[in-house]
């Protein structure tokens, strides 16, 4: 029998190993964690690439100096090619990892899986399954946990900042704009074909308030639906794409507006426009509106995802919890309240407020963030938090340099699974194991 394991190749230098990378799927989370390995090739190296678009591969593979016979159209003929690497990082759309990811497993690699783990219930549990008996590193993306922001929330808690945790508050403000582009337009409008909302963009969440309380959610409620993207919503006189719309320069949701306005030739694509086209003119963007998907008007699309969404949540010690997802705010950062028996925190991603009952001190810190919290600005520190803490437990075989396994990322998954049966069905939903 011929091993088509993709077997590590391990560059020891003064005693640290260079981590070998494959990655599937060269789109914007792949392009980003690349990023960081490109930025650190002392602890990294991008070895393989799979990826069906040629312009992105190609791309991909000349940033990292990829040879051509080590560059893929699919992740199978990559995971089937007996090269070499340490992990494989599985960036491939939501509905495409479970197979690649329990391939990998299952050949030796170490593995670090986009979010979220699968799109149902049975799926995550067999990855993390499959990833617990593997002895493998493994991880999921949840990049929230490995902000600096994140950080200093989670010291101030471990000092006691507000005693015994009794409520936690927690609004994700997407943004008219992004949810224009990635919950109408793009890849997650339709449950069917990508995710719920709550699992493709709230599953963050939820595993960051379990990590913050430091206890598992036992039991949810949830409502919510999609309000404002639908044709009956759509204003008098509305084309069905925004190029040829008499409307667009008063839209909120315009695609010239969101994609064009601004732009000039040779100016970099970055996030959100780098979905549209990899060519950096305003002709590109323009092109790609009059044909593609993100030209369309977002009260025709035939979306189905929800707009806006409420979990309410019970923890295992008594804790209380609401998140608020939303898509009718400014493209913000997530801002959080903690409640405790002698304390209070607020925070917005940049800026922390504690009162502390027993002294009735109110100050305020300030967290340096590296960037934004979202794709295009690295999470807010949040990818190479990820990255750098993938890398040192794929280095040293060691788990424990992951702020989270398996069995934690799984737990989260299953929240966001009971809160969608309680927004469906109108109950309160107990989270299972």
């Amino acid at each position: 029998m011929v091993d088509t394991r993709l077997k590590a190749d391990r560059n020891v230098d003064a005693g640290t190993q260079v981590v070998t990378v494959a990655v599937l799927g060269a789109g914007s989370r792949g392009r980003a964690y690349g990023a960081w390995v490109a930025a650190h090739p002392e602890r990294a190296r991008v070895v393989m690439v799979a990826e069906p678009d040629p312009t992105r591969r190609q791309a991909f593979a000349a940033l990292h100096a990829i040879p051509p016979e080590k560059c893929f159209e699919s992740w199978e003929e990559c995971l089937a090619s007996g090269g070499r690497a340490d992990a494989v990082l599985v960036c491939l759309q939501d509905a495409y990892h479970v197979q690649p990811t329990l391939q990998a497993l299952d050949r030796g690699f170490h593995v670090l899986l986009e979010k979220p783990m699968a799109l149902s219930e049975d799926e995550c549990r067999l990855i993390a399954d499959a990833a617990d008996k593997s002895g493998r590193i493994f991880g999921v993306c949840h990049v929230l946990r490995y902000t600096p922001y994140t950080r200093h929330l989670r010291d101030l808690l471990a000092k006691g900042a507000v005693g015994e945790i009794v409520s936690i508050e927690h609004l994700e403000p997407v943004g008219w704009w992004h949810h224009a582009h990635s919950y109408v337009r793009g890849s997650w409008s339709h449950t069917a074909t990508s995710a719920p909302m709550l699992l493709a963009k709230g599953c963050h969440d939820l595993d960051w308030l379990q990590y913050l309380v430091g206890d598992r959610i036992l039991r949810v409620s949830s409502f919510g639906r999609n309000t404002h993207f639908t044709s009956s919503q759509a204003p008098a006189g509305a084309a069905l794409r925004c190029l040829e719309c008499p409307l667009q320069g008063e839209c909120a949701y315009s695609a010239t507006r969101i994609y064009l306005d601004g732009y000039a030739d040779g100016d970099p694509l970055v996030w959100p426009r780098d979905v549209l086209t990899s060519v950096p003119t305003r002709q590109a963007i323009t092109e790609s509106l009059a044909r593609g998907p993100y030209g369309r008007c977002v009260y025709h699309c035939h979306n189905d995802v929800v707009d806006h969404q409420v979990v309410a949540a019970e923890f295992a010690g008594g804790a209380t919890g609401t998140f608020t997802m939303t898509a009718f705010t400014p493209k913000e950062d997530r801002k959080t309240r903690i409640f405790g028996t002698q304390g209070y925190l607020d925070g917005d991603g940049h800026r922390i407020r504690h009162v502390d009952f027993r002294t009735g001190e109110d100050q305020w810190f300030t967290v340096n963030a590296p960037g934004p919290m979202d794709a295009g600005g690295g999470h807010a520190g949040g990818d190479a938090g990820l990255m750098d803490a993938f890398v040192a437990a794929v280095a040293a075989d060691d788990q424990s340099s992951l702020s989270s396994n398996a069995g934690e990322s799984l737990s989260s998954h299953l929240v966001v699974f009971a809160a969608e049966r309680a927004r469906q069905l109108g109950t309160v939903e107990h989270v299972g194991h």
